[in-house]
């Protein structure tokens, strides 16, 4: 008989399922929980090794045939924007990011469903409630918060927060390493800001300024129009058999 310590983790795999990235592959993931007092210590180690974390579940995929998805993480301490790159910082010089515990909110929720609706209406999130977008944010043992975006305001060198409407939100862990970027979005009315651009950005220069090295992305699949954005932001470490190593976009 195999006994398992309360303190150690236990990987589930799951059943295939149609691979939503690249077409006629199935996708298997293996899957732990987070919970307890070393949740957070195991988030860390969890995603260095290349998982990810949806509510209280670290997973990554285990596909039988497949190994287009890679994890990516930026490296920020060597990190230069891109011409591009700083015409959307400076586009967006006028917002302001204020952090905030993994609490929900009504308006986060009206703007989660705008932004669903707009971008991803047939997607796997397209259904969740108000109670599933709850559950999204506030189900974490490890240490997330939640960054809103609003315009700067006349107090905000003050108080650190912007004034007037959400126009968009990160969902981050934070790590003994950096940030990772676990789900973000944003009003898609602007859509000139380039806003999924600019919250990575900010991620960068966050992880910077704390003296940390990595801002983790997810998942990275060659070929993906969805998931091309990852890889312009370098310089970057992809994980691979032999581990995290730098990644040469050319």
């Amino acid at each position: 008989m195999t006994h398992h310590s309360p303190q150690s983790p236990q990987f589930f795999l799951t059943a295939p399922s149609p691979c939503p990235y690249v077409e006629g592959q199935f996708e298997r993931k293996v899957f732990t929980h987070l919970v307890g007092d070393k949740a957070p210590e195991m988030n860390d180690l969890l995603t260095q090794g290349g998982f990810r974390r949806s509510q209280n579940i670290a997973y990554r995929p285990a596909c039988e045939s497949c190994r287009a998805c890679v994890s990516v993480r930026i490296l920020a301490q060597e990190f230069m924007p891109t011409r591009n790159m700083k015409r959307v910082l400076h586009r967006n010089s006028d917002l302001v990011g204020a952090i905030h515990d993994a609490e929900p909110s009504t308006e986060q929720y009206a703007l989660f469903r705008h932004y669903l609706d707009a971008r991803h209406r047939r997607g796997g999130m397209s259904d969740m409630t108000v109670l599933d977008y709850a559950m999204m944010v506030e189900d974490t043992h490890v240490d997330t918060k939640v960054i809103e975006y609003r315009r700067r305001g006349p107090d905000t060198f003050i108080t650190g927060r912007g004034t007037g409407e959400l126009i968009a939100v990160a969902l981050t862990d934070k790590m003994s390493d950096g940030l990772s970027m676990v789900y973000s979005y944003y009003n898609p009315d602007f859509e000139d800001r380039s806003l999924g651009t600019f919250m990575i950005l900010d991620h960068i220069q966050r992880t910077a300024a704390a003296g940390l090295p990595h801002v983790y992305l997810g998942y990275w699949v060659n070929g993906s129009r969805k998931m091309n954005y990852k890889v312009r932001f370098q310089p970057q470490e992809h994980l691979g058999p032999k581990g995290w190593g730098r990644f040469n976009p050319g």
